[in-house]
Formats: C-alpha cells, structure tokens, sequence
C-alpha cells in the first residue's frame, strides 16, 4: 500500500511539472518587405469662395449663394465633392499709415474639394468659373483612390510576410532546420504621392484656361504612386 501511495505520488509530480512548464516552441523573427506602385486614378482641385462685407450675415449669405452655383454645375458632373472649410469671421488689417489695426469687414470662406477620374472634367470646372469674383482654385493633384489602393495594400502585405519566411528559411537552414507556421506579424505601410499644390485666382476664362493648361495641369504627371509595405514576423523553427 505504501509503494503504490510512492508512485502515485511520482506520477502526480510528473503530470504537474508538465503542466506547469509547457515545451515552448523555437521560433525566429524576421522582416519583410514589398515594393510596388498603385495608378494615380483621380484628379482633383479645391475650390473656395471668398466674400468680404460690413454686414457678417450679407457676407454669409453671397458666399452661400455663390457656393450654391457652383454646386449646382457640379452636379451635372461625373464627380465627388466633399466640403474642407466653412468659416466667417471679422477681419482686421494693420494700416500702416495710422498704425493700428483696423476693421474691414466679414470674412466668409467656404471650401469643396472636387475630384474626379480624367482630367477633362476637371479642366470643364475651371473654365466654367473662369473670370468669376471671388472664387479660388488650388491644392490641384492627382492621387490614388481607396477603391484602387486597397486590393493592392492587401497583396503587397502578402507578398511582406512572404519575404519575411523566405528570410526566415535562410536563417534555420545552416542548422538544418525548416520554418514552420506563423506565429505572430506586425506591419506598416506608407504611400508617396507627388502633389504640386498650386493657387490661382480665376481673372480671365480664356487666359486662365491656357495658363492652367499650360502650367498647373504641366506638372501633374502620371507616375504611379509608391506603394511600401513593412512586417515583422515571428515563425515556429522545426
């Protein structure tokens, strides 16, 4: 009785040592990497109306109604609009000549960002408010769309972790050893876009339609956008 008490008491001990300190896997960390390049597939430009009045709620109201024409045009458009600014404020400047700061004025701005997926379109934009008072254009780029980056993030991920085990493999192999499933990754990403931002006030439709043409439309190439992809992955080693 006593013996069979010893060993069920070393059987005991072995189930809890085990339980206790679990055979931990060997595993290896590496990075990986992917490189590529996602289409620039829109255009866009930002347009803003400005108007200066002694009455604040004058000013509002011909910067809403000047707001609202454009927006009606657009709307005949294949376009995305998305308003970026909507401020009014009293303005001061300093006159040098009595040298204290003086009131001109209410100030309203409202800004709607225009975008669309061919030049032409946006280019009909610009001439159609060409020569008008009060209106403004920059921040004129071209970019990538989500709808168009994301497939292209999510296949350079993949190619990231496949870099990472193909570093990986190479680590374990002067031990003989093989890399086994993913454990763990972590990841970054980042895009590089080149957006010339360029302002213009639209004095002449004619005039300003050639020199846009000529000169801010000039800088926008259609290089692709750079696409970096970084991970970090943990693999079991077999």
């Amino acid at each position: 009785m006593k013996t069979t008490t010893w060993v069920l008491i070393a059987i005991l001990a072995v189930i809890g040592y085990t339980y206790i300190t679990p055979d931990t896997p060997r595993t290896v960390s590496t990075n990986g990497e992917c490189l590529t390049t996602a289409p620039r597939d829109r255009t866009a430009i930002t347009l803003r109306v400005t108007t200066l009045n002694k009455n604040a709620l004058q000013s509002m109201r011909s910067a809403t109604e000047k707001m609202a024409e454009i927006n009606n045009f657009l709307s005949t458009l294949d376009v995305k609009t998305q308003t970026t600014e909507f401020n009014s404020y009293e303005k001061n400047e300093w006159n040098h000549q009595t040298q204290k700061s003086v009131n001109v004025g209410f100030e309203t701005t409202i800004a709607v960002e225009v975008s669309a997926d061919n030049m032409d379109t946006i280019e009909q934009v610009l001439n159609q408010f060409a020569g008008q008072p009060n209106i403004y254009v920059g921040n004129l780029q071209m970019f990538t769309s989500s709808e168009t980056m994301q497939p292209i993030m999510e296949k350079c991920l993949g190619e990231a972790v496949k870099n990472a085990k193909e570093r990986a493999t190479a680590l374990v192999s002067g031990d003989n050893r093989t890399v086994g499933k993913l454990l763990s990754v972590t990841y970054g990403n980042a895009t590089y876009d080149y957006n010339p931002s360029n302002s213009y006030r639209l004095m002449a439709a004619k005039a300003t339609a050639e020199s846009m043409d000529a000169g801010a439309f000039g800088t926008l190439t259609s290089k692709d956008t750079n696409v970096s992809v970084k991970v970090s992955a943990t693999f079991e080693i077999r």
